[in-house]
């Protein structure tokens, strides 16, 4: 239940969003770094707290055991009353504030630190 959790949310989207980003972005702008680096650093180290409350979950009580979809039926107090789906959720959560603060700071490092005479029709898609 946990392995697609920690595919998905604490591997690919952290790989493909800010590694990739983190090196794509200021190489597309010609820039040496983000606009906002303490936001880039906060973003960072969200992701490792956040899979550290989804490793907890696991060994409160009961586990967490509605699987990876989170069906809304199994996440209910009468199915699961224990703290580990709170745990879990909260995670999510804590990663999906990470990806938004990663997000905020491409945005702003796109429309703020480009080059005056380059407008937004002259930024290269790809490197």
């Amino acid at each position: 239940t946990t392995h697609a959790l920690i595919m998905i949310f604490f591997m690919v989207m952290p790989v493909m969003m800010g590694g990739f980003g983190n090196w794509l972005v200021p190489l597309m702008m010609v820039m040496p770094d983000m606009h906002f680096p303490r936001l880039n650093n906060l973003s960072f180290w969200f992701v490792p707290n956040a899979f550290f409350l989804l490793g907890v979950s696991g060994f409160v009580e009961g586990g967490m055991g509605a699987g990876w979809t989170i069906y809304p039926p199994l996440t209910s107090i009468d199915f699961l009353s224990d703290p580990s789906m709170d745990l879990a959720i909260f995670s999510l959560h804590l990663g999906g504030a990470s990806s938004i603060a990663a997000s905020l700071n491409f945005a702003s490092t796109v429309a703020n630190m480009r080059h005056q005479k380059r407008g937004f029709h002259k930024i290269p898609m790809f490197p």
